[in-house]
């Protein structure tokens, strides 16, 4: 026990004296990842959860069929009608569907996850050069999720990219691997592309004209994670990220094949297990607000496993920061009054931050019951 501590403690002061400073103590580890590689048998205490708080990793239900797979092959063919249905009825019904036929080719998407793999394997030294524990800097690898103000800390380390408009953001990004502008640049690009449609078949779905959230989000805004699950030795003391929703509008997950991702589903926890090549797509919490509720924003969470490490790819995208976000007209009338008041989206995602990661719902504090305006 003594051993684990002494990690943990040397951890946490080495990031709270150095954040930026990156002069490497011989004993402190800054991510993850290098720590986990040194051996551990044990996790150090500040990743264990209270016991209330434990994935209760037996009871979790595994189906094949746990979230819908549609097929957008005919998007904007014959099959037109049919697809913008079941969109609609994964959006409202379950908040979480997977695609295929989504027009990514198989080697963009294998290069990808080979990439963010090449990157987490780069020497401590060279992954280093990129970290930061600044929540505001647009390109920055950091650990868990707010090591700053979180209580527990989650098992993972995460490269974080901004990535629209392309040209503000490729600069800042890693040079090392080699390729890393190039590719991940052509596949931001390609996810934007199916965003985009997807944005337009939600908006169909729920009646509004199909340009209606594209022209809701202002000058648009993109993100995206690699996240690197490195093995545990305790997976069940602890998670890869607990249960949380999105605050975004939408998010776009590439993940490689060992099972990681739970939604919540009537009460249970539900694994979704990778298929190749399909991408899995969650409505995010703007998206219920513009949608008054209808579409779904729901908890999900990242859990690890003893022997396997995991790479996972979200796509986050978001209104700019000054858009104002609300129910739209169309979607309000005496059955259905206004949920939410109106706000902007920076407003929302700095309450999001501050708060972390906790099963309450950050929508909460924007409903008109909990607001006199």
């Amino acid at each position: 026990m003594a051993i684990h501590t002494s990690i943990s403690i040397s951890l946490t002061t080495y990031r709270e004296s150095h954040s930026d400073h990156l002069v490497m103590a011989p004993t402190a580890k800054l991510l993850l990842a290098d720590l986990a590689s040194s051996g551990v048998k044990q996790i150090p205490s500040n990743f264990i959860r209270p016991i209330s708080d434990r994935p209760n990793l037996s009871d979790v239900q595994i189906s094949d069929g746990s979230i819908p797979l549609i097929d957008l092959h005919g998007l904007n063919g014959p099959n037109h009608s049919t697809i913008i249905e079941q969109i609609g009825q994964a959006c409202q019904r379950d908040g979480f569907f997977q695609v295929k036929n989504h027009g990514i080719p198989e080697e963009m998407i294998s290069n990808i996850l080979k990439i963010a793999r090449q990157f987490f394997k780069l020497p401590e030294s060279e992954r280093l050069k990129n970290y930061s524990d600044d929540p505001t800097k647009t390109t920055r690898l950091s650990t868990s999720f707010n090591i700053k103000t979180e209580q527990v800390s989650s098992w993972r380390d995460f490269l974080r990219l901004h990535c629209y408009p392309l040209e503000d953001y490729v600069h800042e990004w890693p040079s090392n691997p080699p390729s890393f502008r190039k590719d991940v640049a052509e596949y931001c690009t390609s996810v934007r592309g199916l965003v985009l449609r997807l944005l337009e078949a939600i908006s169909e779905s729920l009646g509004l004209e199909r340009d209606y959230i594209d022209k809701k989000l202002g000058g648009h805004g993109q993100h995206m994670a690699m996240n690197y699950y490195p093995p545990c030795p305790q997976p069940e003391l602890t998670y890869g990220l607990p249960g949380h929703t999105d605050p975004n509008l939408i998010t776009i997950l590439l993940q490689d094949h060992v099972p990681g991702l739970q939604v919540l589903r009537n009460g249970k926890w539900i694994a979704v297990n990778p298929i190749p090549n399909t991408f899995i797509v969650n409505i995010g919490d703007q998206m219920q607000v513009l949608s008054n509720d209808r579409c779904k924003s729901v908890l999900h969470r990242a859990v690890v496993n003893s022997d396997k490490d995991r790479i996972s790819i979200p796509t986050f995208y978001c209104p700019s920061p000054d858009a104002v976000i609300g129910p739209p007209k169309e979607l309000v009338d005496d059955e259905h009054p206004a949920v939410y008041r109106d706000f902007t989206y920076g407003e929302y995602y700095e309450k999001f931050w501050n708060k972390g990661l906790v099963k309450e719902c950050c929508l909460d504090l924007f409903k008109r019951s909990n607001n006199t305006t």
